[in-house]
């Protein structure tokens, strides 16, 4: 069957083929970019990322909107396939896009698109389907949501990284066994682990000061609420700590039912040999996921808290030696949903040194029966 092919009202370049070859979406991509440049010249190819998504077909929409969200951060070319186990032939739609109009001495760049529909039979292939869809020499981001770990992780030798949500894994020793054999092929992004970004800078900035790094080596109780979900996100928070502070994790203790309201509750032991009362709480109240809370106690008598809350975190700092006792917030901390898989794709980019040490040592605090 002829491709289609389009200009949609949103001056979108469009292509589309039933029972299709890799191949001819290939072209299709190559033709339409030479359509959009023969527009107007100012319109060039971004060439940064590729990404490569795998979805069940009756999510698509849902991820394409997603996507769509990410702003400035969206990958040069997106791959996304769309996988319904009774579908016999590939299908394919291609577009063609732009941030807006290139003008006099100026340029637009295009981002592509291509939704890749196939099914069961095709599974077999699929690295070979995709491999003439990624732009060659750039780095490619592999996304699975909602967990086809089978079928995605056959494109993983095209792939440089790989984009995970931890919450998404059944059990916690799942998502952590999972990002730590990802980790061995790919470099991992984990959107669990973003969601904590702000909560590790805000506490990092605090403890910069230099007469507060005492502060840092004395403390002596850690407290971590998080949505019921979002344990892991908790986990890999103390992880991070330890990593960077050297502390010695013990296994955690299951200390209430799990689920809306379960607690772990563990010890870590300091460099110098102190130990650390460890408390991760669920807190069902919050409607989002990520962490709610952390309180850190110092033996120098500092108590620190921040809360989530209206506008951003709320601070409250108390100094039982000096008797002071002050509270702020800290605007601006959360990004939502849409900015943390913006940043996401970024940091596909980029590589943070802490999430794997902090990874690790979150897989050494997993309670003994870590199935919940």
């Amino acid at each position: 069957m002829a491709g289609d092919l389009r200009m949609s009202d949103a001056e979108e370049v469009v292509w589309s083929e039933q029972g299709t070859t890799p191949d001819a979406i290939e072209a299709a991509l190559r033709r339409l970019i030479a359509e959009k440049h023969a527009q107007n010249g100012g319109y060039v190819p971004a060439r940064v990322l590729n990404m490569l998504v795998f979805v069940e077909d009756r999510y698509s929409t849902q991820i394409a909107q997603r996507l769509s969200g990410v702003g400035r951060y969206h990958a040069s070319r997106t791959v996304v396939f769309a996988y319904d186990p009774d579908r016999e032939e590939i299908n394919a739609r291609v577009s063609i896009a732009s941030e807006g109009e290139p003008g006099p001495e100026t340029l637009a760049l295009v981002r592509e698109t291509a939704t890749v529909e196939i099914g069961e039979r095709h599974l077999d292939d699929l690295p070979t389907i995709a491999d003439p869809l990624v732009v060659s020499d750039l780095p490619t981001l592999l996304w699975s949501p909602h967990s086809h770990p089978t079928e995605a992780d056959t494109l993983l030798g095209l792939a440089q990284a790989t984009l995970i949500d931890s919450i998404e894994a059944p059990t916690w020793s799942e998502a952590i066994a999972r990002a730590c054999a990802l980790s061995e092929q790919a470099y991992v992004v984990d959107l669990a682990w973003l969601r904590s970004t702000p909560w590790r800078e805000r506490m990092a900035a605090v403890f910069d000061p230099g007469d507060m790094r005492a502060a840092l080596q004395g403390l002596r109780e850690l407290e971590i609420r998080h949505h019921p979900d979002s344990t892991v996100a908790a986990m890999l928070l103390v992880g991070w700590l330890a990593s960077r502070l050297g502390w010695e994790l013990d296994r955690s203790q299951i200390a209430a039912p799990p689920g809306r309201d379960g607690l772990l509750i563990g010890r870590a032991r300091a460099a110098g040999g102190a130990d650390i009362d460890l408390r991760l709480r669920a807190a069902p109240e919050l409607e989002v996921p990520g962490l709610a809370g952390i309180r850190l106690s110092s033996a120098c008598g500092l108590d620190l808290s921040l809360d989530r809350g209206p506008g951003g975190l709320h601070a409250h700092r108390r100094d039982d030696e000096s008797g002071q006792e002050r509270a702020w917030t800290l605007l601006g901390a959360s990004r939502g949903e849409q900015g943390i898989l913006g940043e996401g794709i970024r940091q596909a980019l980029l590589r943070d040194p802490t999430y794997t040490p902090a990874l690790y040592a979150a897989e050494a605090m997993l309670p003994e029966v870590a199935a919940v």
